[in-house]
């Protein structure tokens, strides 16, 4: 892709973002996209919300699962930036109006105690790099009309970020054998998915460790006090307000999103923590010692 059509592209997120109306599939408008011009994509975003005063405070990774990756037609997973204005405290309503079409994963969240520096991270030195750990629910959501994306679609729309919200106790990940990690996803009290952390690249370990080699490549390197969200443990599942939704991990402990019924804040956009209503947070949580969301 040229410079002008990623500004353009960028730019047709963004204002799906203040609209709240999803775009055609940015591999059809562009059909010549590459995964490196899916990035650049997403970059100019994160340009576009570092400069309205949002920070990345982390990332998250998707396409985690052997399946889904056959499905897109990858052999890797993807990534996407963690804003601060994406956080939210458990259990208070997140507005169903801040979505388009949103969907919900459960997580183990990574907070980091030390920098994690690519290429050539292993995993003992991501397993060491961890302060502690959080169970996470991801709100995922799709700029994309009717969720029609190929890996250039969701890489380009931030890996499909729509929300977090952490759990609050944390977890010496010493305690925990997250190759064994297991968990419920439930919505409004009925177990909806279950799914294994086996699933997460054998380990979660192993998806961190790919996130650090990922972005060392292109000089960035997480820093302590970040977050990871490491993948999804379960296929996402459609929300709608009024639902309550609680992933339970054993071991680990469990966190809970609400979305609410009635609400009047505007739609979520990234960067534009300042126009956002009462319920909502534009700081992310603190992790220097233990999490709150």
């Amino acid at each position: 892709m040229r410079p002008f059509e990623v500004r353009e592209a960028a730019v047709a997120l963004l204002d799906a973002y203040r609209s709240g109306t999803p775009i055609p599939p940015l591999s059809t408008t562009y059909p010549s996209a590459t995964i490196a011009d899916a990035y650049r994509i997403q970059q100019e975003q994160v340009r576009s919300w570092s400069a309205a005063g949002d920070q990345v405070r982390g990332h998250k990774i998707g396409l985690v699962s052997a399946a889904i990756q056959r499905q897109m037609g990858v052999h890797e997973p993807d990534y996407g930036h963690l804003t601060a204005s994406l956080f939210h405290p458990e259990h208070r309503p997140i507005p169903a109006s801040a979505f388009i079409q949103p969907r919900i994963e459960p997580e183990i969240a990574f907070v980091l105690g030390a920098p994690l520096r690519g290429p050539g991270v292993t995993i003992n030195d991501a397993t060491r790099a961890v302060r502690h750990l959080l169970p996470a629910l991801e709100i995922v959501d799709s700029r994309i009309r009717d969720w029609e994306i190929t890996i250039v679609d969701t890489i380009a729309d931030n890996a499909s970020s729509g929300a977090v919200v952490l759990g609050t106790t944390p977890i010496d990940p010493a305690q925990v054998d997250l190759r064994s990690a297991n968990c419920a996803l439930l919505r409004n009290g009925t177990v909806a998915e279950t799914g294994t952390a086996a699933a997460v690249l054998g380990t979660p370990f192993h998806a961190l460790t790919w996130l650090a080699n990922a972005i060392g490549a292109l000089g960035v390197s997480l820093e302590p006090g970040q977050i990871v969200l490491s993948g999804s443990l379960t296929r996402a599942i459609t929300i709608a307000s009024g639902d309550r939704i609680t992933a339970d991990f054993p071991g680990i402990g469990t966190v809970t999103a609400v979305l609410a019924e009635h609400a009047n804040e505007l739609r979520h956009e990234p960067g534009a923590g300042v126009r956002r209503g009462p319920e909502r947070r534009t700081d992310p949580p603190d992790t220097t010692s233990t999490a709150t969301a």
